[in-house]
């Protein structure tokens, strides 16, 4: 049946009275709200990452746009998002390899590239924080591929691990940016590697709580200068953190079930299949380090005799 024929059916029917409104309802609906290019489906092919968790205010900015979109729950994100919270809110968005980020109030961060492929050999990520405080765990990119992170005075080599990374507003002394380098879940420790906008190596985190502050030096150089974490912004970081971890635990879970819902033969650029079963003589890494309530591997097939024969004693 053509599309207007149907149309005029389902008006004449409501004028008889045959068809009741609440049955037109989902029609009207997604009429007064098709799908624009500015806010693509869930399911749309490009999608590398979804919002986990959110408490407050948050918008994205889509590629080749200029209005903010109010993001919820479930939403997806694409490469070249521009992700913002507002004041006293924060988001957590994660990836499709587990990778997730936490952003507190006032921050706004770019994900410039992501490409995720299991088994494959160019993957890659790369995200700005520009402004405000972001926290991340680094999954399953950094550990096959590279990851970075920049900042507006260095870029950040990520080696699979937990981070800080604070950009305060305004360039004066004592609003250099900083970043810090914390244990994982599990008490894994990582490492972070400093460059300049020229690829110059200024230093690596390795230990678990330290840190570094990027101060400008003569000629406009660039240092990354060991400090210790004060008491008042270690306990802010262990709150951060704690939300961090929650929402990396439910990013995990509901990025397992989009991704098997997509199917193996769905199209998509990061099409990996979370916990599923390999198959015998395959061998594979665990995800990542961290702890993971609910998330353990599944155990390895039952061997048995050739042929299904195998004997009860």
């Amino acid at each position: 049946m053509r599309r207007r024929e149907f149309i005029m059916l389902l008006g004449g029917s409501a004028a008889a009275g045959a068809v009741p409104l609440p049955f037109l309802w989902p029609f009207a609906a997604r009429a007064q709200n098709p799908p624009g290019a500015n806010q693509p489906t869930a399911d749309q092919a490009g999608q590398v990452g979804q919002v986990g968790t959110l408490q407050g205010s948050a918008t994205v900015v889509r590629r080749n746009a200029a209005t903010p979109i109010a993001l919820k729950l479930n939403d997806p994100v694409f490469q070249n998002d521009t992700l913002s919270t507002g004041a006293d809110s924060s988001l957590g968005i994660t990836f499709d390899d587990e990778t997730t980020f936490s952003l507190s109030a006032n921050t706004r961060i770019v994900v410039n590239e992501f490409v995720y492929q299991e088994g494959g050999n160019a993957n890659a990520a790369s995200f700005n924080v520009a402004i405000g405080t972001a926290a991340f765990v680094a999954s399953l990119v950094a550990k096959t591929g590279t990851m970075k992170i920049a900042t507006p005075t260095a870029t950040l080599g990520i080696r699979g691990t937990t981070g800080v990374v604070d950009v305060p507003q305004g360039g004066a002394a004592g609003a250099e940016p900083r970043i810090k380098l914390y244990p994982d879940a599990d008490g894994h420790v990582g490492r972070i590697e400093v460059f300049n906008p020229q690829g110059g190596r200024l230093g690596a985190l390795t230990q678990g709580a330290s840190a570094f502050t990027i101060q400008r030096g003569a000629g406009g150089s660039l240092r990354a200068v060991p400090f210790l974490i004060p008491p008042q912004e270690a306990a802010r970081d262990r709150g951060v953190l704690q939300r961090l971890f929650v929402s990396h635990n439910i990013g995990r879970r509901m990025t397992h079930e989009r991704l098997r819902s997509r199917g193996p033969n769905r199209p998509g650029p990061n099409n990996r299949q979370p916990g599923r079963q390999q198959q015998p003589g395959h061998q594979r890494q665990p995800n990542n380090r961290n702890v993971r309530p609910g998330g353990a591997l599944a155990a390895p097939p039952r061997r048995g005799n050739p042929g299904g024969r195998g004997q009860k004693r």
